[in-house]
């Protein structure tokens, strides 16, 4: 009999500890850039939606964040110069974020980001490919049980 209840046996540790290493890697790369891993975040879904200003509440669910943790981040990166908040014109109860011309502009300094992390893995493409796409499942999976 196998005795499932090993450290070294536990999905959710290798997860927590790949997780941190990860994070590791990714501090001193984004510090040169003054930003901190969750501020990153924010600024690739930006990026990705272009002109496209997310609320608040769109940008919590892309990112998983709630506004109490969302809020502070997006205060920093105003204070910063790279986003800016606005009321939307459709509707004031809402808070569209878009980014600044630097906010833009920083994107392409920080193109090689992905790549040095990846180099970090020691993982190749394909199996950087594969492991997100089975983290990704798993999220989702997860996810849409706690919903039904």
């Amino acid at each position: 009999m196998t005795d499932d209840l090993v450290l070294r046996r536990q999905v959710c540790f290798a997860l927590y500890a790949a997780s941190r290493a990860l994070t590791d890697v990714y501090r001193p790369i984004l510090d040169e850039f003054g930003l901190t891993y969750p501020q990153y975040l924010v600024l690739l879904v930006l990026w990705e939606r272009g002109d496209d200003a997310p609320t608040v509440s769109e940008l919590g669910a892309a990112l998983r964040l709630d506004s109490g943790t969302l809020s502070p981040l997006l205060k920093r990166l105003e204070a910063a110069g790279l986003v800016v908040r606005t009321r939307s014109a459709r509707d004031e109860r809402r808070v569209e974020v878009g980014l600044t011309a630097d906010g833009v502009a920083l994107r392409q300094r920080m193109d090689e980001v992905p790549l040095r992390v990846a180099r970090a893995t020691g993982l190749g493409e394909a199996e950087l490919i594969a492991l997100r796409d089975t983290l990704t499942r798993v999220t989702e999976t997860i996810h849409r049980q706690k919903e039904q």
